[in-house]
Formats: C-alpha cells, sequence, structure tokens
C-alpha cells in the first residue's frame, strides 16, 4: 500500500493515471477514499494523487490536531510531491483541503503550478462555529455517520472529535485562513463554490474578497448544490474546472 513517511509518521495516498502531477486533497474529516471519482475523472490526463492527512484516513492517527492545521497539510502534501519526484504539481482542494491548496501556493510558489480551491472561505466566526458546525454535528446522522466511517473506518468518531475541538481553537485565535497572505499566491487559481452551501459563512462574499486578492484568478459560483460542489454539482465542476486546466494537462 503507498505510504510515505513525514516526520516520523506513515501517511497514505492514493493514484492513478499518469503526467502532470495534480495533487487532490481532502476536506477536514475525508478522506483520499472519498475522491475516487476525482481521481478516475481527471486521471486520464494527469498523474493524479490524494492524499490522508495526518490523522485521517489510512494515515497514522494523533490525539491532538495541530492549530496549524492546513498548514501542516500543505507541508504534508509538499512532502509527497517530493516523495513522488515531481518539481511542479497542481493542486485541487475541497473544504479544508482547499485551504491547504491554497496555502501551499503560498509557501511554495516554485512548486505550485496552478490551484483549484472547491468550497472555502477566508473567515470562520465562533459564532458560526458554534451555531452550525458543532449543532450540525452533534446530531450525527446515519449519513454523517456512514460518510465519515466509510472516509476514516471503525475510529471515525476520533476523527471527528479532533477535527471539532481544532476548529474551535481556530475560530477562538481568529478563524482567518490565510493573514491576509492571498496576494502573494502567484499561480493561476480557480475558486468554485455553491451560492447554497449552508456548512461555510457568507460563501458568496467571502470567495469574492478572496477572488479580489489573487492576481491570477477565476470565480465559478454555482446556482445549485450544497457543500462541497465538488460533490453536490460534479457535472459542472468537472467542466469548470476541466476548461480552467486544458492549457496544463500536457
Amino acid at each position: 500500500m503507498p505510504y510515505f513517511n513525514w516526520k516520523n509518521h506513515q501517511l497514505y495516498f492514493r493514484e492513478q493515471g499518469e503526467g502532470n502531477l495534480l495533487m487532490i486533497l481532502p476536506g477536514d474529516t475525508a478522506s483520499s477514499a472519498c475522491h475516487q471519482g476525482e481521481l478516475d475523472h481527471f486521471g486520464d490526463r494527469f498523474q493524479t494523487v490524494s492524499l490522508d492527512f495526518l490523522g485521517t484516513g489510512k494515515s497514522d492517527r494523533v490525539a491532538k490536531w495541530a492549530d496549524n492545521w492546513w498548514q501542516e497539510g500543505a507541508r504534508q502534501a509538499k512532502a509527497l510531491v517530493d516523495h513522488l519526484g515531481y518539481q511542479k504539481c497542481i493542486v485541487m482542494g475541497t473544504s479544508g483541503g482547499a485551504s491547504a491548496a491554497l496555502l501551499m501556493a503560498i509557501e511554495y510558489s516554485d512548486t505550485v503550478s496552478a490551484v483549484v480551491a472547491d468550497s472555502c472561505v477566508e473567515l470562520f466566526s465562533m459564532e458560526f462555529v458554534e451555531k452550525t458546525v458543532i449543532v450540525n454535528r452533534r446530531v450525527r446522522t446515519s449519513g454523517q455517520i456512514q460518510f465519515w466511517e466509510f472516509a476514516n473506518g471503525a475510529d471515525w468518531d476520533q476523527v471527528v472529535e479532533a477535527d471539532t475541538a481544532m476548529l474551535v481553537r481556530f475560530a477562538k485565535q481568529g478563524g482567518d485562513w490565510f493573514s491576509g497572505r492571498l496576494s502573494k499566491i502567484q499561480c493561476p487559481v480557480l475558486i468554485t463554490a455553491n451560492k447554497e452551501d449552508r456548512d461555510l459563512p457568507q460563501i458568496v462574499l467571502q470567495t469574492s474578497r478572496m477572488a479580489e486578492q489573487v492576481r491570477n484568478c477565476r470565480l465559478f459560483i454555482n446556482d445549485h448544490g450544497g457543500h462541497p460542489m465538488m460533490w453536490t454539482a460534479p457535472q459542472d465542476f468537472h467542466a469548470v474546472v476541466d476548461h480552467f486546466l486544458k492549457p496544463l494537462d500536457h
């Protein structure tokens, strides 16, 4: 099984296809297991790889997730690029994985040639975490449990609890993913979102403000679907991403 070592931890990844490297970064409580559809779709043109962040999926567990979780995720993704022997990569992320993808572009401009950031925002308030994230996760519907167990296995509840605790700490510290650094991104960026996404605060306003800060940015706001666009409006997502990536698939 494909693992690599990062800071004495074993991290798991899936790969499919050949060509230029396309890295897919999952949301916080998801994993590469949830991205077989993307591996199938993009694997006919790219060496498509999806990573299980530390603490999720088939990667090693940690009792407490780092407060700079998404920054650490960006570092893990960069380490995987190096492990695979690539100099450049396209990074596609959804939800928390999109935040990690943008942070990767900020930190590793020589490595990241383009970013697709699906269904993410710049700011997360404590009020939103309390009234939306915590409330929704407290219910734990059969659909939620099925998703988390599929993504992470029998200890899915430990993953969800670790993520929730980390989100609370993040929000208390200001809930700012990028600290005003989006303008440092040098590569082309595509931001996608559904305007009816209720899992993120002020999605249209926040993604518009993000796009204004990135010098080479396209923004696509879809008129239907939930969270994330990648899975709730896949045909629309694939169409706009295929158009964006067409100059890069050779």
